[in-house]
C-alpha cells in the first residue's frame, strides 16, 4: 500500500509536470520516472515505460491548447518528430539492454543538463532569420539524439527540441512550444511501442497521473503569460538539481566504496588474507 506521503508527493509531481509542460513546452517530464520510483515504488524500467504515455497524452492536451491559439507549425513537427521517432524506438531496444539502474544514472545526468537549460534564458532566433532559413541537418540530428534519450529513459526531450526549433528551425518561441509538444507526443508513442510487452505497466497509475498532469498543463498555458517565466524556470532547475543529485547519491556511494583505502597501514582486512597463513601448522 502506498503512504501518504508518497501519493501526495506523487500528485504534486503531476500537477508539476504539468505546468512546466505548458508554460515552457518541456522540462517537467523528466520528473516523471524518479516519481515512479521514488514515490510510488515501482521499478527503473517498468517506470521508463509508464512515463512515456503519461508524457504524451498530457503533451496531446497541451498540443491541442496551442493549436487552437495558432501555435503549431505542422510541418516542422513532422519533420522533427518522424526522425525523433525513428530514434526512440531503437532507444528502447538500448534501455531495455542496460538496465533499470543505468537508466536512472543517465536520467540523473540528464536532469542536470535540463536544470541549466531551464536556467538559461531561452534562445532567441536571430533578428533577420525567418521561418524559411532553416537548418535541417541539425535539426534531423537534434531530433535523432532526442529520440534515442527517450527511449532510454523516458524523458520528452522538450529541453531540447524548443530550442532546436528556434535556433535551427527558424521558429518564434511561442509556435516552437506548441509544436515541441507535438514532436513529444510522436516520441511518446514510438517509446510506448517499444516497450510493450517487454516490461509491466500499470495503466491505472498511468491513468490518474496523466489526468493530474493534464490539469497541470492546462493551467500552465493560461499562466504562461501572466507569471514571470525566468523566475518559475529558475526554481524548476534548482529542484531538478536536487533530484538528479539524490539519483546520483547511490552511484557516488558506490564509487568511492571501490576506492576506499585498504586500511591503516595498508593491512589487508582479516577476511582478504591468504587463508594458508591462518593455520598455525604453516
Amino acid at each position: 500500500m502506498i503512504e501518504p506521503l508518497a501519493t501526495a508527493t506523487a500528485v504534486g509531481a503531476a500537477l508539476g509536470i504539468g505546468l512546466s509542460l505548458g508554460m515552457f513546452g518541456g522540462g517537467g517530464s523528466v520528473l516523471t520516472v524518479p516519481v515512479f520510483v521514488y514515490a510510488l515504488g515501482i521499478p527503473a524500467p517498468s517506470a521508463v515505460a509508464m512515463s512515456m504515455p503519461v508524457v504524451g497524452l498530457t503533451s496531446m492536451v497541451g498540443a491541442f491548447g496551442h493549436w487552437r491559439a495558432g501555435h503549431v507549425r505542422w510541418r516542422a513537427a513532422l519533420e522533427f518528430g518522424l526522425v525523433a521517432m525513428a530514434g526512440a524506438f531503437g532507444g528502447t531496444t538500448i534501455g531495455r539492454a542496460v538496465g533499470g539502474e543505468t537508466q536512472l544514472l543517465l536520467l540523473a545526468l540528464l536532469m542536470t543538463v535540463t536544470a541549466v537549460a531551464m536556467w538559461r534564458r531561452p534562445p532567441a532566433a536571430p533578428a533577420r532569420q525567418t521561418a524559411g532559413e532553416t537548418h535541417p541537418w541539425m535539426m534531423r540530428g537534434i531530433a535523432l539524439t532526442v529520440g534515442i534519450l527517450t527511449g532510454i529513459v523516458g524523458i520528452g526531450g522538450g529541453f531540447l527540441v524548443v530550442p532546436a526549433l528556434v535556433v535551427f528551425g527558424g521558429l518564434p518561441m511561442t509556435d516552437a512550444i506548441g509544436t515541441s509538444l507535438v514532436v513529444i507526443v510522436l516520441n511518446a508513442i514510438a517509446g510506448v511501442a517499444g516497450y510493450a510487452g517487454h516490461v509491466p505497466i500499470d495503466w491505472t497509475t498511468v491513468g490518474w497521473f496523466t489526468a493530474l498532469a493534464a490539469v497541470g498543463i492546462l493551467t500552465g498555458a493560461r499562466l504562461a503569460s501572466r507569471i514571470p517565466a525566468a523566475q518559475l524556470r529558475r526554481g524548476f532547475a534548482v529542484l531538478l538539481v536536487g533530484i538528479g543529485a539524490l539519483l546520483l547519491k547511490p552511484h557516488v556511494t558506490a564509487l568511492l566504496s571501490t576506492h576506499a583505502p585498504a586500511g591503516p597501514s595498508g593491512t589487508v582486512p582479516p577476511d582478504h588474507r591468504d587463508p594458508r597463513r591462518s593455520s598455525p601448522n604453516t
